[in-house]
């Protein structure tokens, strides 16, 4: 049977020249040798919707191991220390980014030839003279602002040391420039497959996935600042989850439609981050970097993120960086999200998932010796709730923007 949903093609036949069926009988004798040595010239003409949907999974897979070299690299600045711009994690990193950033102007640059001396077909705009969808247009968008980060990350490295928290600007400037370009496959999914799809499906689950595991890599540094500071701060983690994570579930289940989207999600992420963990571990085994880090932790004040790192995993009995605890802690809201259903009741559910947040979450930092010196008043605690509970409906509100979520196909 004819699957209603493949990609239209068109077949153009060439007929090689002499072999006209009305000519002469002569004529028909003569190239009838010539017919039998030479098969019919095919030229199979691809649709753009095919490449579009290649596309996709070549820039998922570029995610992925984009998220391994990430991953390797935090681990690095905190185990190794940094030696050169030039280090494996870095290599794994920008190696990915290019990929992807060939693969996103690839697509862009066929459409505009494809376009040439015309109108942009259906479906597609027309953007500084590049011709694409939305979502393409966006991603590539997005690889640029991780491309421009590079060279700004390597200067900044070089006037202020090894030693520099996630948050800095060009990190930063990194990690927004990869979400754009991951909002951007939740969209594009949405332009290349119809309302139902399994491959539309599971291409959300994948994006929706990658989107979560960065915004808990951006809020990880938070855990300094309670370590550090305690009071109201000591909620600092807890409340960027709940307005990330919030929004990161929410605007997935919405676009995917299926009740149980943040479990699923949350589920593929924790596979990903065991993933990480592996390829980071053969990394170091297969690069045997001389580590650094002796000297640096004796030169630091004991304030800096690395140092930070180093004495609360000492105060754990652990490893830095290697701690299962925070990825697991947004199951349960995922799991509320779920069984409140924010496809449809998007306020309810983000209230009660910042409220699981923050039971499980305050429950796990109250256990963990490295916050024992920090643990606030109960006064305290009731306002970082209320903080935790805006955060979250906050994430709820953004992740279910009708402009957003509403259906496409």
């Amino acid at each position: 049977m004819t699957d209603p949903t493949a990609p239209p093609t068109t077949d153009l036949t060439v007929a090689v020249p002499g072999t006209i069926s009305n000519g002469p009988p002569t004529a028909r004798s003569a190239t009838s040798a010539v017919a039998a040595t030479l098969p019919a010239v095919a030229i199979r003409t691809v649709a753009p919707i095919t490449i579009r949907r290649a596309a996709v999974w070549a820039l998922l897979l570029a995610k992925l191991a984009g998220g391994w070299g990430l991953g390797w690299d935090i681990r690095w600045h905190v185990l190794i220390g940094r030696d050169s711009f030039w280090i494996p994690p870095h290599v794994l990193t920008y190696a990915s980014v290019t990929a992807a950033v060939i693969v996103a102007f690839g697509v862009v640059a066929l459409e505009t030839w494809r376009a040439r001396g015309g109108r942009a077909p259906a479906g597609t705009v027309r953007v500084a003279g590049l011709v694409g969808t939305p979502g393409f247009h966006l991603v590539w968008l997005g690889m640029a602002l991780t491309i421009l980060a590079a060279p700004i990350d390597d200067l900044w490295h070089r006037l202020f040391g090894i030693d520099v928290t996630l948050w800095s600007p060009p990190h930063l400037l990194g990690l927004a420039g990869a979400q754009v370009s991951t909002l951007a496959l939740l969209i594009v999914a949405l332009e290349v497959w119809p309302a139902g799809s399994r491959a539309r499906l599971a291409a959300l689950f994948l994006a929706g996935a990658f989107l979560f595991g960065t915004f808990a890599i951006v809020a990880d540094p938070a855990g300094r600042i309670a370590f550090l500071y305690g009071g109201l701060r000591f909620f600092t983690w807890p409340a960027l989850m709940a307005l990330l994570t919030v929004f990161g579930l929410t605007l997935t289940t919405r676009l995917a439609g299926w009740r149980s989207t943040p479990v699923v999600v949350i589920g593929i992420s924790l596979l990903v981050q065991l993933s990480t963990w592996a390829v980071t571990d053969i990394g170091f085994a297969l690069a045997k970097p001389t580590s650094v880090i002796e000297q640096v932790l004796a030169a630091d004040d004991g304030t800096s993120p690395i140092a930070v790192a180093h004495e609360m995993a000492r105060r754990n009995g652990g490893t830095p960086g290697r701690s299962m605890t925070a990825r697991l802690v947004p199951l349960v809201p995922a799991l509320v999200l779920a069984l409140v259903d924010a496809r449809r009741r998007w306020a309810t559910a983000s209230l009660a998932a910042g409220a699981a947040l923050f039971a499980v979450a305050s429950l796990t930092m109250v256990r963990t010796p490295a916050f024992a010196h920090a643990v606030p008043d109960a006064g305290t605690f009731v306002a970082g709730l209320f903080v935790i509970l805006a955060a979250a409906l906050i994430g709820g509100w953004l992740g279910s923007r009708p402009h957003l979520t509403s259906p496409r196909r």
